[in-house]
């Protein structure tokens, strides 16, 4: 990652971005990859104001098909029940977790936000702009760095790379600033939406890294 990103204002980039997008009268498509319904729920309030937004969820990570299918119901049922300003469209990725097995080879004991972490936010990113590019999304980014629990850099860094990789913009952010985190609990509660208490994965209930996430 560049020594850089650690010093970069996330949030005041995006507003910079908006801004401008605001002064031309621009609306572009957003392809927002979702970890889950609660971390995209603030995610979703914000950027909807600004882009045409279609959520991907993609998330192989995740440990049972029985957790999976209700993450997923729960970010379904968020989307359609949300007033968003300019409507918000959803895609399901297929659930392989065979992929995401594939991947954490070898980086069984790596610790929690170490290598086999930053590996599965490249699989779920990697994926969500070869989508983006297929079907002609002006951004594309995720909903990762809401969590208290994640760095903002590591994940903008992996997106400007993908940007170059596949030729479609990356939206820079830091969606934990202006309070987003506290919003996304605050929209859980109104909502009642499931909020589970690991990542995901495996490793992380293994680990007991069991928090609101």
């Amino acid at each position: 990652m560049p020594i850089a990103f650690e010093h970069r204002n996330f949030q005041k980039e995006l507003d910079a971005l908006i801004s401008r997008l605001q002064q031309e009268g621009r609306v572009p498509t957003l392809l927002l990859h979702a970890c889950c319904a609660p971390c995209s729920s603030y995610c979703i309030e914000y950027l909807s104001d600004y882009f045409h937004v279609t959520v991907f969820y993609y998330n192989p990570n995740i440990t049972s098909s029985a957790e999976y299918q209700k993450r997923v119901s729960e970010e379904r049922r968020f989307i359609r029940e949300f007033p968003a300003k300019y409507p918000v469209s959803v895609i399901e990725g297929t659930y392989e977790p065979e992929r995401f097995e594939k991947m954490a080879e070898g980086l069984e004991r790596a610790p929690e936000g170490g290598e086999r972490c930053v590996k599965c936010y490249r699989l779920r990113l990697e994926e969500t702009a070869r989508l983006a590019r297929s079907r002609g999304f002006d951004y594309f980014t995720t909903t990762l760095s809401i969590s208290p629990l994640k760095k903002s850099a590591v994940l903008n860094a992996i997106g400007q790379a993908l940007e170059q990789e596949y030729g479609v913009s990356y939206l820079f952010s830091d969606f934990k600033k202006k309070n987003g985190y506290m919003r996304s609990v605050e929209l859980s509660r109104e909502y009642g939406l499931y909020r589970q208490n690991y990542c995901g994965c495996r490793f992380s209930l293994r680990d007991g890294s069991i928090k609101k996430v």
